[in-house]
C-alpha cells in the first residue's frame, strides 16, 4: 500500500500532480525506534565525556579564541601560542611521509594454504594501486591522520559506488573521415571518507569496531543528494523536505554562522538489529507486535540503516557485503588501553598549551599597561566638550597651568620573566608530544652530539609505535576491505582469492635522515673498495625520496654486475689456478713416494746389516787358527765378536728408531 503527499492512499498509477510514496509499516517504526533509542544513549555518553574537550582542541589547533578559554576573569589578551599547532603539523607530516614516502604503502603475499589455484597477485596489486590513485585515497588518509592528531582517533568510512567515466575517442566515419568524441564507461569505486569524531556514535561497551553492537555516522548533507538516492533506488521513496535543526555539533567546524538552507541531518547505522524488523523487498510484510526486550536481542543480524532527520527511514537492509564486515575503520593515534577512542597530540599538550597561553596573555596585558599612555586630568579645569586624545602635535586647551591639570601616569617597567617562563612551558610541551622545536632540532635534552643522537633515536621509537597502530588497525584492514568489495562487485578485474596484505610503510623524514647519516658514516669507515659499500649505497638510495631513485638503483645494479668479458677472464684464471694447484699436488705426492721408498730401503739395509756382520765374523773366526791353541783362540774370538755385535745391534736399533720417528713426523698429503 502506498500513499500520496496528502496522506491519502493511492492505488495503481499516481494521480496527476501527486507523488506516490512508500507506506511506513509497523516493522519500520519498531526498527526506527530500536536504532534511535540506542544512538541517543550513545550520543549522550559521548557528549558528556568528550565534546567539550574536542571543541577546545579544535580551537587550539585553528587558533580560535573563545570566552570560555580565559585563564582569569581580568584577562584581555587573545593571543594563542602556535606550539600545539606546530606539534600537530610535525607529527602529521612525519606519519604521512612514513606511510606514503616510498609510493606504495602495502604489499600482497599469496596465501600458501589457499587451494584456489594460482592467481596473478601482482596484477591485483597493480589494479589496487591504480584505483586508489583514481579515488584519491592518499588525500583521504591525509585528512584522517590530521583529524587523528587533533582528536586522538582516526576514523574512516568506506563508500562503494559506481561512477561514470568519459574517455576521449575517435571513430572512423568512412571516406577518410574521423569523428572525435567520448566513450562512456562505468567503474566500481571504493572511496575512503574521513569521519570527524564529533559525527561518530559508538557503543561504549566495545573496545573495537567489531565488538560494538553498532556504530553510526551522522552529518548534514545536501537535500539534492538524498533526492538522487531516491531516484536511483538506493533510498526508499519517501516524502522528505529540507529541515535544518540547529545542531552545531554536527557541523564539521566551528563557525560564527552556519549555512542552514537545503540541509538534512542524515544518520547511517552499521551494526546489529533484530531480524524480525527488517522487511525484504518483494516479500509480504508480517507485522511484529509486542516483542519483548529479551526477544529483541535473540536474533540480531548485521545490517545498514539510514535515517533522515531522526524520523524518516530511508534504507534498511541486511549487510550486502559478502564478508559481512562493517565498512568503518578506526585506529588510535596514541594507545589508550581498553577504550575505543585514543589520545591525540592536543590532549597530550593541553595543559602546557594552557600554561603558555596564560603566561603570554598576562605578559601582553601587563605590557599594555606600561606601553599605552595613561594621563590623570583635572576635569573641572578642561574646556567644556573637549575631546582628549594623545597624538603627535596635539594641542591641549586647559584653564590654568598644564603641569597642574595634566599629569602622565605610568605603572613602571614590565617584567620579562613571563616570556621566559612561557619558553620553558613550550619545552615541556615538546617533551609531552615528542616533536621537534621550531629550529628543526630535537628538544634540548642535551647539547652534545651523543645526546642528540640518543634523543633522535628515542623520537624515532615513538613514531614507530604510532605507525604500528595505524598499520595494524587502519591501513591493512582498509586494503583488505577494499579488495573484498572489488572482488564482490568487480570480479572481472579482481578474481576472488585469499591473499595476505602486508604493510610497507617506511621511516619518516627524521628517522630517514638519521639512518642515512649512519649509513654514510659506515661507508666512509669501510672505504670505497669494501664489498659492503655497494650494499650500503643501495640502502641509502632505497631510503631516499629522489624522483630518479629507481633509475639510480638500476644503474648501481648494472655497475655491480661483472661484464661477460670479465666473467670469461675470471673463469679462465680460475681454471689455470686449478690446473697449477693440481700439478703442484702431483709433484708433492711424487716427492713423498720417493722419500717413503728411500726410508724403506734404509730400514731394510739396517735390518740386514747385523746378519751380514755376523756371517763375516763367523767366517773370520774360522780362519787363521794356530795348531794347539785352536780352542782357546776360538773362544776368545767368539767373545770379542759377541761384544762387537751387541754394539752394532744397539747402534742399529737407534738408527731404526730414528728413521721410524722421522717417517712418522713426515706429513702425508
Amino acid at each position: 500500500m502506498e500513499y500520496d503527499n496528502t496522506g491519502k492512499v493511492v492505488d495503481g498509477e499516481p494521480t496527476l500532480g501527486k507523488t506516490k510514496y512508500k507506506e511506513v509499516s509497523a516493522n519500520d517504526k519498531s526498527l526506527l525506534a530500536f536504532v534511535v533509542d540506542h544512538t541517543d544513549l550513545w550520543r549522550e555518553y559521548r557528549d558528556q565525556n568528550y565534546m567539550d574537550d574536542w571543541a577546545k582542541y579544535e580551537r587550539i589547533w585553528r587558533g580560535i579564541w573563545s570566552e570560555e578559554d580565559k585563564s582569569r576573569i581580568s584577562e584581555r589578551s587573545r593571543v594563542i601560542s602556535p606550539a600545539t599547532q606546530q606539534a600537530i603539523e610535525t607529527r602529521h607530516a612525519e606519519i604521512v611521509e612514513a606511510v606514503f614516502g616510498q609510493g606504495e604503502f602495502f604489499d600482497i603475499a599469496d596465501d600458501i594454504a589457499d587451494k584456489s589455484g594460482s592467481v596473478d597477485v601482482e596484477m591485483i596489486k597493480k589494479n589496487l594501486n591504480e584505483d586508489f590513485k583514481q579515488d584519491k585515497v592518499r588525500k583521504a588518509f591525509d585528512h584522517i591522520i590530521l583529524l587523528g592528531e587533533v582528536y586522538g582517533t582516526l576514523i574512516g568510512e568506506l563508500i562503494v559506488g559506481e561512477e561514470k567515466c568519459f574517455v576521449p575517442a575517435t571513430v572512423d566515419a568512412g571516406d577518410n573521415q574521423v569523428a572525435y568524441g567520448t566513450n562512456e564507461a562505468s567503474r566500481i569505486c571504493v572511496k575512503l571518507s574521513p569521519v570527524n569524531p564529533k559525527n561518530f556514535l559508538f557503543d561504549p561497551n566495545g573496545t573495537t569496531i567489531e565488538e560494538c553492537m553498532g556504530v553510526a555516522i551522522e552529518k548534514y548533507v545536501s537535500i539534492h543528494k538524498i533526492e538522487q538516492g531516491i531516484k536511483s533506488g538506493m533510498y526508499r521513496n519517501v516524502d522528505i523536505t529540507a529541515c535544518y535543526t540547529a545542531d552545531d555539533e554536527l557541523e564539521p567546524t566551528q563557525e560564527t554562522k552556519h549555512y542552514q538552507e537545503d540541509k538534512v541531518a542524515l544518520m547511517t547505522y552499521y551494526g546489529l538489529a533484530p531480524k524480525e524488523f527488517l522487511t525484504v523487498e518483494g516479500e509480504e510484510i508480517q507485522e511484529i507486535e509486542g516483542i519483548s526486550d529479551e526477544e529483541e536481542y535473540q536474533e540480531l543480524v548485521e545490517c545498514i540503516i539510514v535515517i533522515a532527520d531522526g524520523t524518516i527511514l530511508l534504507k534498511a537492509e541486511e549487510s550486502p557485503y559478502m564478508m559481512k564486515d562493517r565498512p568503518i575503520l578506526l585506529a588510535q593515534a596514541d594507545t589508550v588501553p581498553n577504550r575505543l577512542l585514543g589520545r591525540g597530540t592536543c590532549e597530550k599538550s593541553f595543559n602546557m598549551q594552557s600554561a603558555i597561553d596564560g603566561s603570554m596573555r598576562s605578559h601582553m596585558d601587563a605590557l599594555a599597561l606600561t606601553v599605552a599612555p595613561m594621563i590623570a586630568m583635572d576635569a573641572t579645569r578642561l574646556p567644556r566638550g573637549s575631546k582628549f586624545e594623545v597624538k603627535p602635535g596635539k594641542a591641549f586647551m586647559v584653564n590654568g597651568a598644564p603641569n597642574e591639570i595634566i599629569y602622565p601616569f605610568k605603572f613602571g617597567s614590565n617584567d620579562g620573566q613571563a616570556m621566559q617562563t612561557s619558553k620553558e612551558f613550550e619545552r615541556m610541551l615538546m617533551m609531552s608530544t615528542g616533536t621537534i622545536d621550531s629550529n628543526g632540532t630535537v628538544s634540548q635534552v642535551s647539547r652534545d652530539a651523543g645526546g642528540l643522537d640518543m634523543a633522535t633515536a628515542t623520537l624515532i621509537k615513538k613514531y614507530k609505535r604510532v605507525l604500528v597502530n595505524i598499520q595494524e588497525d587502519f591501513i591493512i584492514p582498509f586494503v583488505q576491505k577494499c579488495a573484498w568489495r572489488y572482488m564482490q562487485f568487480a570480479p572481472q578485474r579482481y578474481p576472488s582469492t585469499d591473499v595476505k596484505f602486508l604493510p610497507t610503510a617506511t621511516l619518516g623524514i627524521i628517522a630517514r635522515e638519521y639512518e642515512q647519516k649512519q649509513l654514510a658514516f659506515l661507508i666512509q669507515t669501510l672505504g670505497a673498495q669494501s664489498p659492503l659499500t655497494p650494499i650500503l649505497m643501495k640502502g641509502i638510495l632505497k631510503n631516499s625520496s629522489l624522483s630518479s631513485r629507481e633509475e639510480m638503483l638500476q644503474q648501481l645494479e648494472a655497475l655491480n654486475q661483472p661484464k661477460p668479458e670479465e666473467q670469461q677472464m675470471q673463469q679462465q684464471a680460475q681454471q689455470m689456478a686449478l690446473q697449477t694447484a693440481q700439478k703442484e699436488l702431483q709433484l708433492k705426492d711424487a716427492d713423498i713416494a720417493k722419500t717413503n721408498a728411500e726410508t724403506q730401503a734404509i730400514i731394510v739395509d739396517t735390518e740386514t746389516a747385523p746378519k751380514l756382520a755376523e756371517a763375516k765374523l763367523v767366517a773370520a773366526l774360522s780362519n787363521n787358527l794356530q795348531n794347539g791353541e785352536e780352542d782357546k783362540s776360538f773362544n776368545k774370538r767368539v767373545q770379542i765378536a759377541e761384544l762387537m755385535l751387541k754394539e752394532r745391534d744397539i747402534d742399529s736399533n737407534e738408527e731404526i728408531s730414528r728413521m721410524q720417528n722421522q717417517a712418522k713426523s713426515t706429513p702425508s698429503e
